[in-house]
């Protein structure tokens, strides 16, 4: 079997990421650390290998126990990695979903039409007062 594997192809195997250029982009971004040290998508994956991947807002950490080039099934992963992560981050993603969503991130597309109805209600300014309504300044 073999004993080492290139980072990128390691990612996309062991299904850490979707596909290989999503992984081999997230090694160039500086999201992927091998042993505490920024790794670039050719660095070569040996057994006993510590591997963090940053997904915000958590940071994974993984021991490589086999380098594989070729993608297993899911069922396979444990022979694979280790998850290592620590147990706060997996309360940081917690919280993250109980907060929930805060507001629109630039750049996500148009309103919905209940974004717009509710920015609508919110903005309409009422078109005239009530002729009984008497407001004197001085009297502030």
């Amino acid at each position: 079997m073999n004993l080492e594997a290139r980072l990128d192809k390691w990612l996309w195997a062991a299904r850490i990421y979707k596909t290989r250029t999503l992984a081999a982009d997230a090694c160039k971004n500086g999201r992927i650390t091998i042993n505490g040290a920024q790794a670039k998508p050719s660095r070569v994956v040996k057994t006993g290998d510590e591997i963090s991947v940053k997904k915000p807002p958590v940071t994974y950490t993984f021991r490589v126990l086999s380098p594989i080039e070729k993608r297993v099934g899911a069922k396979l992963l444990p022979e694979i990695l280790e998850n290592i992560t620590a147990p706060e981050q997996y309360e940081i993603l917690e919280m993250s979903r109980i907060s929930g969503f805060v507001g629109r991130a630039k750049g996500t597309g148009r309103p919905t039409k209940k974004d717009r109805r509710a920015l609508d209600d919110f903005s309409e300014v009422p078109l005239a007062l009530d002729d009984d309504f008497d407001f004197d300044l001085e009297e502030l």
